[in-house]
């Protein structure tokens, strides 16, 4: 609308300044009928002196330039300076032929400044001269520089009122479409409370709304169900199961030496096994229903404090742990406690599948975050930088094309099939690491072993380093 009000203000303009122009030219050509007339009936001294004192005044009063001049161009009288006789030649041949001046230069706010035209003196085959005038079209020009401004005030009105128009209805429009992107982003990240809360817009949005919200309830509830059986069964199977194992204990005094033992044995650590593989599915069911608002945590004093921790477990396997090059102080927005519990489930596999005589590190960086493959999975608000925690080991390491499968729940490689634990370890610090909102990487180390980066959103951070041994 605001366009076509400035595209047909165009023409409006150019139709008033055509208008004007036709306005002048009925003036003045009336002014030169009566001068034409005065110098037809110019037959004495008298009647020539009459001519030159109206076309003396006329020139005075206007501004303008009146010249008379017979059949062959020659100047009967004048009055005013204006255009010489010579340059106006085609309008004087052409009132010379008895046709009157019938269309003059459109006038437009920068020009021109005087027009021309020309009036015959007598009819038909009667023609004895012709009535030149050189007109100013000072009062014409400013005529349409003021019509022209108000032209171009109206118009841009009317667009500025187009605009503001039109903006409110794209609000209008637009409000529920990005409630409901908010929503849609929510829900993708995994918060399932996240709905859709506008209330405004055409009734196909409102009714798409309350379709969406209807959704995302009904995937709640049946994630909530899936999530909340799987805590319900790990933890109703783990009292018989503890039962079980208790008396597989008892039991095994008063077996005879023999095949039976052995098989007691067996029995016992597939209890055992079973037991582990409840506890990491209710740990992990306790992880994806979280309800933990992330918060800034010390990842430098974790860091020291796990490995602390972790460091009589790896002497007793034989293996190095050691933290290098961590700074003093390191912030990182996550759950809480994720820096622990991520580096407590790659410790454990380091311990697990590590030979004797190895050694595993532990490193903190903090870097700049550049770029979508930086900020994947992390809060647009707290995207300023990444805080990286490295856990490297130089062990058998695992195939590229395994890499992707470690952070799935229950994968394990077909060579470490009999390995202790649930495969759930780097599965339930994945679901950590996104509810941080950073993520969790796997990758091979140079020139073997296995490397697990920790990528959470920076705090603030500290600048002095830190070393560990």
């Amino acid at each position: 609308m605001g366009a076509a009000t400035l595209l047909l203000s165009v023409p409006l303009a150019d139709s008033y300044a055509s208008g004007r122009t036709e306005h002048l030219l009925l003036q003045r050509r009336a002014d030169a009928v009566r001068f034409a007339d005065l110098a037809d009936r110019g037959r004495t001294a008298a009647d020539r002196a009459e001519l030159s004192t109206e076309i003396r005044r006329y020139a005075e009063l206007y501004g303008a330039s009146v010249t008379v001049v017979d059949t062959a161009g020659r100047t009967v009288a004048r009055a005013g300076s204006g255009v010489p006789v010579a340059a106006a030649r085609d309008v004087l041949w052409r009132s010379l032929t008895g046709r009157s001046t019938e269309r003059l230069p459109t006038v437009h706010p920068w020009g021109p400044r005087r027009v021309v035209l020309a009036e015959p003196v007598g009819r038909d085959e009667r023609v004895s001269g012709a009535v030149l005038m050189t007109v100013p079209t000072a009062a014409a020009r400013r005529d349409v520089t003021v019509r022209w401004a108000v032209i171009t005030c109206g118009a841009l009105s009317a667009f500025a009122a187009a605009a503001l128009v039109a903006a409110g209805i794209t609000r209008w429009l637009m409000r529920p479409v990005r409630d409901l992107d908010r929503a849609v982003a929510g829900l993708a990240s995994g918060s399932l409370e996240a709905r859709a809360v506008s209330d405004t817009g055409p009734p196909e949005l409102r009714s798409l709304r309350r379709h969406f919200n209807g959704m995302a309830e009904a995937v709640a509830d049946s994630i909530g169900r899936q999530r909340a059986f799987v805590a319900d069964a790990s933890h109703q199977l783990r009292n018989p199961l503890a039962t079980l194992v208790l008396q597989l204990e008892n039991v095994e005094p008063h077996l005879a030496p023999g095949p039976g033992r052995k098989e007691h044995a067996r029995a016992l650590d597939e209890a055992e096994r079973l037991a582990e593989l409840l506890d990491g599915l209710l740990a992990l069911a306790r992880v994806e229903s979280g309800t933990a608002e992330r918060a800034e945590q010390d990842v430098s004093g974790a860091v020291r404090g796990r490995v602390a921790a972790w460091e009589p477990v790896f002497e007793a396997s034989g293996l190095e742990l050691a933290a290098v090059d961590v700074p003093v102080e390191v912030w990182a927005w996550g759950v809480p406690d994720a820096v622990g519990r991520v580096l407590d489930a790659a410790l454990d596999n380091a311990v697990k599948f590590v030979p004797g005589g190895g050694r595993v590190t532990v490193a903190v960086t903090v870097a700049a975050a550049h770029g979508d493959e930086e900020r994947e999975g992390e809060d647009e608000a707290e995207s300023g930088g990444v805080v990286v925690v490295r856990v490297s080991d130089d062990g058998p390491g695992v195939p590229e094309a395994q890499l992707p499968l470690l952070t799935r729940r229950f994968t394990r490689a077909p060579e470490h099939q009999n390995a202790p634990g649930s495969g759930l370890g780097l599965a339930i610090a994945d679901e950590i690491a996104r509810l941080s909102g950073g993520r969790l990487t796997a990758s091979g180390n140079v020139p073997h072993g296995l490397v697990v980066e920790l990528r959470l959103p920076a705090g603030s951070v500290g600048a002095q380093p830190y070393t560990d041994r």
